[in-house]
């Protein structure tokens, strides 16, 4: 299974960047992974919400294919630890997913249409973090994730 990190905001600070990069060669002998930042064009940024909501639904529209297993980021989510995120991914390889995608939505959340098209929706936590972050703990969660799976010593419970 392939695991695509969708995030829409702008590209990473470096310090960020070389954090993801870091854990996602550490997930490659298990699994494969990767980080695609999804930029809203200049010209259609928007402090409008709804407005804002809806350029990064076309966008997200786009890109999303059928066969992408679309699991949402959101603080109204289910709560899931490290453990679970573990069984989930196994779950979904067991059912021959190919391609999960999981998705960190813009500033102000996403559009109901995608929330729709989401297969689950986890939360990472009640706080609210910037987007960079949330690119960072996701990425070692997915390692985390497979280092349990794979029985290695990273995890401790």
């Amino acid at each position: 299974m392939h695991i695509e990190i969708w995030s829409l905001g702008k590209p990473s600070d470096a310090f960020i960047e070389q954090g993801v990069q870091q854990y996602i060669a550490k997930t490659k002998p298990w699994n494969s992974v990767e980080l695609v930042v999804l930029q809203v064009p200049k010209r259609d940024l928007s402090s409008d919400v709804q407005r804002a909501k809806q350029v990064e639904e076309d966008l997200l529209l786009k890109r999303l294919q059928p066969n992408h297993y679309l699991v949402l980021l959101d603080e109204r989510g289910k709560s899931l630890n490290s453990v679970q995120w573990s069984q989930q991914f196994q779950q979904m390889m067991n059912q021959g997913v190919k391609t999960l995608v999981i998705l960190i939505g813009g500033a102000f959340g996403v559009s109901d249409t995608i929330r729709q098209k989401a297969r689950q929706t986890w939360s990472l936590s009640s706080l609210v973090f910037p987007h960079q972050l949330v690119r960072l703990i996701v990425a070692e969660q997915v390692y985390r994730a497979f280092s349990i799976l794979n029985n290695s010593p990273y995890h401790h419970e």
